[in-house]
């Protein structure tokens, strides 16, 4: 199973696995994959915290970092990074305020108490939020940096190898897969529309082959919709050089996500997603519930750009979670969700990923004696 891909980082499976949760990375990394915290959420001393934990929890073996620097986003100019989160604040509108307020009225969610810790509300989904975190990131060891929205600034890849960090980016078609080669970014992560968070239009098993064809030496990673050990050997199949998974992880032993949303995501079938913008203003896949749905009525204002959206929801998604409305309580994830049956250890859904990777390429094996 193993690619030069993964010889050359030193993994013993080309199995990346995204996730919010450092015991998930660590997990992944000490199962022989490579696990990739993703960043957006955590302040710059928050992100310190997580890094220092998983260097004290990896055993020395590889794991990345997960950035979103969007290439487009909508700020104001000539405002400073210190006074850019109460400047964008000022620019939400009293009636997406109102109407947000509206739909958790109907279904009687309270406020916040006063002495309720809140969430972030300016992630770091803009360059002056982004760099940081990229500035924490280098004072560890990952071994990749990895972009999210968008092909990273030329500098930060610049910068990212002189520190002996390959860089790696996520593409939902051709013409972004060589943007991102243009500018030297070492690995390609082709993302199908089947995957959870941002994604784009393009089915996993369309892209992988264009993508994986036009990039040529540089190396590709198969993402978007992988719950299973034989949609890995399909992507390693088309020449890809190992597989980006997220969403698999979501219900390990190991996530820190809510009971309830662990709940509701076991639940859910493949058919249960929903490609909306609610969540930041981008198209982003998550579990559907009567949330985004009512982010489809007639009496909506519509959506905020990013990162403005999230700044509006942030908060009514903290309020959400504290009454435990199980119809409104959802989460980013992608088509697989329909395979997500269970809670289990990462290492047994490594070891199952493995097993089901053998199976697949015995049977084409079989195939090919009986031809």
């Amino acid at each position: 199973m193993r690619t030069q891909l993964a010889r050359e980082i030193g993994l013993e499976f080309p199995i990346f696995a995204f996730s919010h949760c450092r015991d998930v990375v660590a997990a992944v990394t000490r199962a022989g994959g490579m696990g990739v915290l993703g960043a957006l959420y955590f302040t710059p001393d928050e992100l310190e915290m997580e890094l220092a934990w998983i260097d004290d929890h990896v055993d020395g073996k590889p794991y990345g970092v997960d950035l979103v620097m969007p290439a487009k986003v909508v700020l104001p100019e000539g405002v400073d990074a210190e006074n850019l989160e109460r400047t964008l604040e000022s620019m939400i509108t009293q009636e997406h305020r109102d109407w947000v307020d509206k739909v958790l009225a109907e279904y009687d969610v309270p406020p916040l108490p006063d002495d309720a810790p809140r969430g972030h509300h300016l992630l770091g989904w803009t360059d002056a939020t982004a760099r940081p975190q990229l500035d924490v990131a280098l004072q560890h060891s990952p071994k990749l940096l990895v972009n999210a929205l968008g092909p990273p600034p030329k500098d930060i890849v610049d910068t990212a190898h002189e520190h002996d960090i390959l860089v790696a980016a996520l593409a939902s078609n051709v013409q972004h897969a060589q943007k991102h080669k243009n500018i030297g970014v070492d690995i390609i992560v082709a993302q199908g529309t089947e995957a959870g968070g941002h994604t784009g239009e393009i089915s996993s098993m369309v892209l992988w082959p264009e993508v994986i064809a036009a990039m040529g030496d540089t190396p590709v990673l198969a993402a978007g919709g992988i719950g299973h050990g034989s949609q890995i050997a399909a992507g390693l199949a088309m020449g890809a050089q190992g597989a980006w998974t997220g969403s698999l992880w979501l219900t390990t032993a190991e996530s820190d996500m809510q009971p309830l949303v662990i709940e509701n995501l076991i639940a859910a079938p493949s058919s249960q997603t929903v490609r909306s913008r609610a969540l930041s203003g981008k198209p982003a896949r998550q579990l559907r519930t009567e949330w985004t749905d009512a982010w489809e009525r007639d009496d909506c204002p519509g959506y905020l750009p990013m990162p403005m959206q999230f700044m509006l929801v942030s908060d009514a998604l903290s309020r959400i979670g504290r009454a435990q409305r199980r119809e409104l309580l959802g989460m980013p994830v992608g088509q697989v969700v329909g395979m997500m049956n269970d809670v289990r250890p990462v290492r047994d859904v490594m070891r199952q990923l493995v097993e089901e990777y053998v199976e697949a390429v015995e049977r084409l094996d079989t195939l090919n004696a009986q031809a």
